[in-house]
């Protein structure tokens, strides 16, 4: 009797193709984090925003730009725990959550906030603001790198409005 295993093994491979139209389609821009690919000595990895382990598809719909740190916090999850509402919260997805929605950078533009549910939970999931990224956030920012052009900024510390 022959069982062939190809079934259930679903293909991780991205064409280049389509890796360098989730770049163009990010802005070279890690999808969580916001941090450049152009800066870094590692390209940035394509993310399966729905893991193939979890019924996700190996297609552009399903892909994002993520860096190093934030794809390897992720890992498979799409879920995470938001402390201000009690509650499990999906991970934020690039494809259908706009950024500008649920984030915004601090005052200083050093730190990302979570205006939502979601944002929190991601902010918190991924570590968006853990010291090494400030630190490079704050050095980008001495030569005008940060914050990614377009992305909302907050006007006072009290008030994390647009």
């Amino acid at each position: 009797m022959f069982i062939d295993f190809s079934v259930f093994f679903v293909s991780r491979y991205i064409s280049e193709v389509n890796q360098n139209k989730v770049r163009q389609r990010a802005n070279f821009l890690c999808e969580y984090c916001h941090a450049s690919e152009q800066w870094q000595y590692v390209p940035f990895t394509v993310d399966h925003v729905i893991p193939l382990s979890k019924g996700g598809a190996n297609v552009l719909e399903n892909l994002a730009l993520a860096c190093f740190h934030c794809n390897r916090r992720k890992s498979d999850k799409i879920k995470a725990f938001d402390e201000q509402s009690s509650s499990e919260i999906p991970l934020f997805n690039p494809r259908t959550e706009s950024w500008q929605e649920h984030f915004i950078w601090s005052t200083d533009t050093l730190s990302i906030i979570g205006l939502t549910p979601l944002g929190r939970a991601t902010v918190t999931a991924l570590k968006l603001n853990r010291a090494r990224i400030i630190d490079i956030r704050a050095a980008d920012r001495e030569i005008g790198r940060h914050p990614p052009a377009n992305d909302p900024i907050q006007r006072h510390e009290s008030q994390p409005s647009l």
